[in-house]
């Protein structure tokens, strides 16, 4: 008999993604429709993926309702809940090595917003897994850092980076986050009751970054530095720009994520190769004769 999920966000990238990973697995998928009742739509689902990821703006406002709800649901259901995690819980200070075991200490406001929602699904009883991931690369336009700025003028022999250019970064293709969170659903049972775990992805410095799109693209690509005057001048307009702000330490501290744990459960998961990644993200009119390979890939 298949299995069921719901997907929370379904029209979001992340939501897009993991809907698109367990039709191809064989699981029934429900897409989540605003609107209607979350109880009753979670009811007889095995899974809920909580890919719901309002504007940083209404962060505050809304994030609370909406985990209590989830939370709400999968107790109703006896559903798992499966959540997209990020690296704010860490905080400036974070080592430089960050994933299971590593306190989350962040105390600007949207890491205090996701260590508060963390914390509620660790405190609920709900069985839970966080799939943490650095900053994700997607296949089509998504309003991500990479998309919307960074690789915006490559094709040119651009690459507007946010921040110091030799500072290690943490990246996730989509796709293959996706298919980690299939995994991690056919594989909850065995797991605890709350599960902790890091999708290492690849980490890439600016400069590594410019080298691997030069090679994508065929032509130099040179780094730019991006100024942050826009942001500032826009911040009594623009609700997000003060938060794009706050969180502009991510650029200038380098990390990168241990997925040693999350190797050892999925021992034959496979993640895209970079040259292929990058194909695809840019849109590229090539296709690189690589397979897809084992574990994270660096350039």
């Amino acid at each position: 008999m298949s299995q069921s999920v719901l997907i929370l966000g379904a029209t979001g990238r992340m939501g897009r993604h993991t809907a698109l990973a367990f039709d191809a697995a064989g699981w029934r998928v429900r897409r989540f429709r605003r609107g209607d009742d979350l109880t009753a739509a979670a009811m007889g689902v095995d899974v809920i993926v909580n890919a719901w990821n309002p504007p940083y703006s209404k962060w505050r406002a809304e994030v609370p309702g909406l985990t209590c709800a989830v939370i709400a649901a999968a107790k109703a259901s006896g559903a798992a809940v499966i959540l997209p995690g990020n690296v704010y819980v860490y905080g400036p200070d974070m080592p430089e090595v960050i994933g299971p075991g590593v306190p989350h200490r962040a105390e600007h406001p949207l890491g205090r917003i996701r260590r508060e929602m963390e914390e509620s699904y660790r405190a609920s009883g709900v069985r839970t897994i966080v799939l943490r991931a650095g900053d994700f690369i997607d296949d089509a336009a998504s309003g991500n850092w990479f998309d919307m700025v960074i690789a915006k003028r490559v094709a040119r022999g651009v690459l507007t980076y946010p921040g110091r250019s030799d500072i290690p970064h943490a990246w996730a293709w989509l796709p293959d986050v996706a298919r980690a969170v299939v995994g991690l659903a056919e594989r909850r049972e065995s797991l605890p009751g709350f599960t902790d775990l890091a999708f290492a992805g690849t980490t890439l410095t600016g400069t590594d970054l410019a080298r691997a799109c030069a090679k994508a693209i065929g032509r130099p690509v040179r780094v730019k530095r991006m100024g942050y005057l826009p942001l500032h001048l826009a911040r009594p307009f623009w609700p997000e720009a003060k938060h794009l702000l706050e969180m502009r330490y991510l650029w200038t501290t380098p990390h990168r994520l241990d997925g040693t744990e999350l190797d050892r459960l999925l021992p034959d998961r496979q993640e895209t190769p970079l040259a292929l990644v990058l194909a695809r993200a840019l849109q590229l009119d090539i296709q690189p004769d690589q397979p897809v390979t084992r574990g994270p890939v660096a350039v």
